[in-house]
């Protein structure tokens, strides 16, 4: 880093008043000074969000995250993570290791837009507080002396991608025709004839063009918060993205996008062809479909990367760290829980009891 940017990063989120640190309130939605309390206005830019072309990403990118920014490796987990220039965080957000260097790599893409932190940390660590109670495997002394072993509030970053799709598609269509057929029974000892509807199908080829435009297909971009883990804090109001500012990320971290842009289509590409094959089925007027083939080409792709707010933690319990998450827009909880062997075998030990008595009983 220059002097000249140095001498910047010090400067950024100074509390005009006294001088001290300026970070944002997610309740007020204001900068607020942690010395004095004074508090300054975040300007929400209100121009329209942008989207980029795919194809020519790499060479016109904008880079330029508005503030000067550094990245922070950690040697234990691999996360890559995005702060103030002037930051010297203490530890791993994802792991809670205080193995981090700084990173000489640039921060890549910047976001263009984002979901600022509705939720603070105190009102995080209380949703958390009632979700654990809830477990009911979980032992009894966790739920009495978990210690947090600290939140940190992160951007995790994601990409939106728009495509039109067109798609050539052959499949086998079937439709239901019934038939009346006979057939004997024995009745008291006599032979009955009696009548009953079976239905066929009669299969036929079929093939055409089903065209489907995408917007704003979210793909998570990280590799510290895995997709089946983010979906359990899902959803995330998009109609609530911002442009994105500096100011937003004050106190806070924003993850370095592990998964790049062209990696983000792929898994993008995936999902919508499992959903053009969904579609497509639906779409062919039949009772059934088989041996559907579906051909798509993708155009006019566009991008943006985006950030949503997540607090992320972890709490040791018997010398094992569970990782939790809350989603920084809703509240919304989910995580890691150990579990009791003796709630388990209790329950199986009562249920054998249950049926035993049960059968005692009816026999």
């Amino acid at each position: 880093m220059t002097e000249d940017m140095a001498n910047q990063a010090e400067s950024q989120n100074k509390c005009p008043a006294c001088g001290g640190e300026m970070v944002f309130d997610p309740e007020l939605q204001t900068l607020h000074c942690t010395y004095c309390g004074h508090k300054a206005a975040v300007e929400v830019q209100t121009g329209t969000i942008l989207e980029y072309d795919f194809e020519t990403a790499e060479n016109t990118a904008n880079l330029n995250w508005g503030a000067v920014k550094k990245v922070i490796h950690c040697n234990n987990c691999g996360a890559e993570t995005v702060v103030d220039g002037s930051s010297a965080a203490a530890q791993c957000a994802f792991c809670g290791s205080s193995h981090i260097i700084d990173q000489d790599s640039g921060a890549g893409i910047a976001p263009e837009s984002l979901i600022p932190f509705k939720i603070n940390k105190n009102t995080a660590l209380d949703n958390f507080n009632a979700w654990i109670k809830k477990r009911f495997f979980a032992p009894r002394a966790l739920k009495k002396s978990y210690r947090s072993e600290g939140i940190s509030g992160v951007y995790v970053p994601f990409w939106t991608y728009d495509a039109d799709s067109e798609s050539n598609y052959r499949a086998e269509a079937g439709t239901y025709y019934y038939t009346t057929e006979k057939y004997t029974v024995r009745k008291d000892g006599k032979s009955e004839t009696r009548e009953r509807r079976v239905r066929h199908t009669r299969w036929y080829p079929v093939h055409g063009r089903f065209a489907r435009h995408f917007d704003d297909f979210l793909v998570n971009a990280s590799r510290q918060v895995d997709d089946k883990l983010i979906r359990k804090i899902e959803p995330f109001d998009l109609n609530e993205l911002v442009q994105y500012q500096a100011d937003f990320l004050a106190g806070f971290m924003a993850e370095k996008y592990s998964i790049g842009l062209k990696e983000g289509w792929a898994k993008a590409q995936k999902e919508m062809d499992k959903q053009l094959y969904s579609e497509i089925r639906s779409h062919i007027s039949a009772d059934e479909v088989r041996r559907l083939n579906v051909n798509t080409v993708y155009r006019n792709i566009k991008f943006k990367h985006i950030l949503l707010p997540v607090w992320i933690s972890a709490y040791q319990f018997n010398n094992k760290v569970y990782k939790f998450l809350v989603n920084g827009q809703t509240g919304k909880v989910h995580g890691e829980a150990p579990v009791s062997f003796w709630k388990i075998a209790g329950l199986i030990a009562a249920v054998l009891a249950l049926i035993a008595i049960l059968i005692i009983v009816f026999s």
